[in-house]
């Protein structure tokens, strides 16, 4: 639960620190630019604050680990997709992006610290303990801060230990290990088709590369 704190204010540090004008550049999510990673984000944290409220009675039905599907590759039809990028663009002003996501994201932070672990919690139609569902968060933030400034090299990476974290969250939802010559970094960009890889890193992945992206869901 640290660790999602940690990264989670990592990030909307991040945003805090853009220039105006990078709100327009591209990201490192297909099809989406800064501004609409950033209202992504104000929906994430808007999801944190409900499930954390949404106590449940009932026995957890995933973990941190199985809160993530993998699933087909997105197709650009999603309702919820399209909503994100006109929503984005009714902002206007990147301030006020900035704005939302640091009340309701600081809102989310606070909630995120004072939630008990143990705590029961219902999203998705599933059951989880608190602390496995903001501990499944890390690598929500950590993908996202790497979709943020995937057009950035000014920017400040995600913490390293998100990123560590992730990959070790990555590899256990595929069922699959990167070559250790990747770094933390290259194994997320690759494993969930951020980046294609390189011959080079073809050939260090052998036939988990047929298998590559991971979709999570």
């Amino acid at each position: 639960m640290e660790l999602f704190s940690r990264s989670w204010a990592a990030l909307r540090k991040a945003v805090a620190e853009l220039p105006d004008e990078d709100f327009a550049r591209p990201s490192g999510c297909t099809g989406w630019l800064v501004r609409d990673v950033v209202c992504h984000l104000i929906i994430d944290a808007q999801d944190v604050l409900i499930t954390l409220v949404t106590p449940a009675e009932t026995e957890p039905t995933r973990d941190t680990v199985t809160y993530w599907d993998i699933v087909e590759a997105p197709t650009g039809d999603d309702p919820l997709d399209a909503l994100t990028v006109r929503l984005a663009a009714a902002y206007q002003e990147p301030g006020l992006l900035r704005f939302h996501l640091d009340d309701v994201g600081s809102a989310a932070g606070r909630a995120a610290e004072l939630a008990d672990p143990a705590l029961r919690v219902s999203t998705r139609g599933e059951v989880l303990t608190a602390g496995d569902y903001l501990s499944a968060y890390v690598l929500e933030w950590t993908l996202h801060h790497l979709d943020l400034i995937a057009c950035l090299p000014e920017a400040a990476d995600p913490p390293a230990e998100g990123l560590a974290r992730s990959r070790e969250l990555l590899e256990k939802i595929a069922g699959a290990s990167f070559p250790a010559s990747l770094s933390d970094r290259d194994a997320l960009l690759l494993g969930t088709g951020r980046r294609r890889p390189t011959e080079a890193e073809e050939a260090e992945l052998g036939d988990l590369a047929a298998k590559l992206p991971f979709v999570l869901g």
